[in-house]
């Protein structure tokens, strides 16, 4: 079976860490979507590690890792992060395989992405700028190009075809390439080159070939469900599929392969980027938050934007996914907190209350309606199974299963990897 393991936010849940924690159940560990716009970090034997485009199995050598055909990938930066694996001794030779159908980021789509935003003025997204929209654009216009055209002996043909497409566009919108281009080029094509030193693979084959043979396969999403080009806070998301759904696009697996779907989601929320976040903190608690859980882009170093626990959000989240088992990320965060919140109902401007999550949601006014808990004020570094946590942590997660109708089965209480409560929890 496939399990899918996918944020059921804004991003920036915590998957990569769990991705690790899971690894040695799984024989493959594959991710469906995304590309260097996500950042994946892992904690482990005093080292940190933020991967943005390999899968997040990668530290474990009994996994083998696909990048999948529904990734964006971006040579330069693949190269970057195989370069910063090197001190690991890794065998990323034999258990790391690309996509030939991914598509590939070229540096006139990052190009394209700054030009973009640049004209949005005020409006603008909040693109991480890494050429990740430019290049699912390409894809579904289909014209853009794919990790197995380097192999083809005109790839540099294609290339400039795309590559003049591109400029036209860059000279319409005013913007200065030749610059920084060439420079640019150089780098790209050295990266494609190394990349070829890799198994380039046809994914699909490489995972039902593994699922025929009984062995389990782990789909990492990258981004958070409410980030999903269909069903997130349109237009403030980027240009995938993650949704539970992606993974059988994003793979070439069928439904009925799908098994557990764990759905990852902070004890409180974040954000980065523009967008609409009904429980955002714009005070001192927000500003405690941030610093207490260094919540800084791990991609972009941006700082993010922090609020309470969004159950509507949360509810619609689970629902889209399918999602079988929660996992709670950076509980420990919320320790330094008298008082813990969490939005139960959106209030709608006509004074009525609802818990959906409004198709509108960009352009009405909600105010948040909470419902508040002690807090706990106890450090959770060395609690290792849910007998030990404050009486305080266990009914707000109580409060949570009941809500959710779902259990939460692992509860994060540190950045290690060792950091974790694995629980059988009944609803």
């Amino acid at each position: 079976m496939v399990d899918v393991l996918l944020g059921l936010q804004w991003g920036d849940e915590g998957k990569g860490k769990i991705v690790d924690v899971l690894a040695p159940q799984y024989q493959v560990v594959a991710r469906f979507q995304g590309g260097p716009n996500a950042g994946h970090t892992l904690e482990f034997d005093g080292f940190k590690h933020v991967l943005h485009q390999i899968p997040s199995g990668i530290f474990r050598a009994e996994a083998k890792n696909i990048i999948g055909n529904g990734v964006v990938l971006d040579p330069i930066v693949f190269k970057r992060e195989i370069d910063g694996l090197a001190k690991y001794n890794l065998d990323l030779g034999q258990n790391l395989f690309i996509s030939k159908k991914a598509s590939i980021i070229l540096p006139t789509h990052r190009l394209l992405d700054a030009a973009y935003e640049q004209a949005k003025g005020a409006a603008k997204i909040g693109s991480t700028l890494r050429g990740i929209g430019p290049t699912y654009q390409d894809k579904v216009a289909r014209q853009g190009l794919r990790v197995g055209d380097v192999l083809s002996p005109n790839f540099r043909q294609k290339y400039t075809t795309l590559v003049t497409a591109h400029k036209v566009t860059l000279d319409h919108h005013g913007f200065d390439y030749a610059s920084t281009l060439p420079q640019l080029e150089e780098e790209f094509f050295a990266a494609v080159d190394f990349m070829k030193q890799f198994r380039l693979v046809d994914s699909e084959y490489e995972v039902n070939n593994a699922l025929k043979a009984g062995q389990k396969v782990l789909a990492e999403g990258a981004q958070g469900s409410l980030l999903d080009i269909d069903f997130g806070s349109y237009p403030f998301v980027t240009s995938s599929s993650t949704m539970a759904a992606g993974a059988c696009t994003g793979l070439g697996v069928a439904p009925r392969q799908i098994g557990e779907v764990y759905g990852i989601f902070k004890a409180y929320c974040t954000r980065v980027g523009s967008g609409p976040f009904p429980t955002e903190l714009l005070d001192e608690e927000g500003e405690r938050m941030r610093q207490e859980g260094r919540e800084f882009g791990s991609t972009t170093g941006r700082p993010r934007r922090c609020g309470w626990l969004d159950l509507p959000a949360l509810k619609y989240a689970i629902m889209i996914n399918g999602v079988t088992q929660l996992i709670m990320m950076k509980v420990d965060v919320l320790n330094i907190f008298e008082t813990i919140k969490v939005c139960t109902h959106y209030q709608l401007p006509d004074g009525s209350t609802t818990e959906q999550f409004p198709y509108d949601l960009c352009d009405t006014d909600v105010t948040p309606v909470y419902k508040e808990f002690k807090g706990w004020h106890t450090a959770l570094d060395n609690f290792r199974t849910f007998d030990e946590v404050p009486a305080e942590l266990a009914a707000y997660i109580d409060f949570l299963e009941a809500e959710l109708n779902l259990p939460i089965s692992f509860i994060s209480t540190g950045p290690d990897r060792q950091a974790v409560i694995h629980r059988e929890a009944v609803v």
